[in-house]
């Protein structure tokens, strides 16, 4: 199910910009800052297909397409959303200052990292983003989905049975080390 709600058009006199936004009543929201920030979405929405996690994902700019930030949140039915924003990385904040539901903010590595982290760790109070390290859209969904979990059984299943999937995996490398070392 969705509806098209309008754009909105720029604080500029003459340029106006048509398109539409899609609104869906996904569990998750994923906002990017850029187009460039997809490889890191890519984990995310990996991650969110497995757990059987509904999800929606956009390109809003915090500082070149605020109205759109403020759309995108404002119209959203979403539980969860997960910023993903390089540089500046103000994407996570602007998001949270639209809404009272959980940002997760991911910051993206570059030129600048400390200030992607930065950005998203030294929010003021009051408007928390939590924040998972540069670069892991896997940790966002996770966390997203243990969000979600709280109130979705199915989610939690799937939760626990990844969780002993990792398990298993340090497990079966702890012991091809000890094979390949030969103690």
């Amino acid at each position: 199910m969705f509806s098209i709600i309008p754009f909105y058009n720029l604080p500029c006199t003459r340029l106006f910009i048509v398109k539409a936004v899609v609104v869906t009543m996904s569990k998750v929201s994923i906002i990017m800052g850029s187009k460039s920030d997809l490889p890191v979405a890519e984990k995310a929405m990996e991650l969110l297909k497995r757990f059987g996690i509904s999800f929606d994902i956009a390109v809003a700019s915090a500082h070149r397409t605020p109205g759109r930030v403020e759309e995108l949140v404002k119209s959203s039915g979403s539980e969860v959303f997960i910023a993903i924003a390089g540089l500046s990385a103000a994407l996570p904040g602007a998001v949270a200052s639209y809404t009272v539901r959980p940002v997760i903010g991911v910051p993206v590595s570059g030129k600048v990292n400390m200030d992607s982290i930065l950005s998203i760790v030294q929010m003021p109070p009051g408007i928390p983003v939590a924040a998972v390290g540069l670069d892991r859209g896997d940790n966002a969904a996770v966390l997203a989905a243990e969000m979600v979990a709280i109130n979705d059984p199915l989610v939690r299943e799937k939760l626990c049975a990844y969780r002993l999937e990792q398990a298993k995996k340090v497990i079966a490398d702890s012991e091809q080390v000890v094979s390949d070392v030969g103690c």
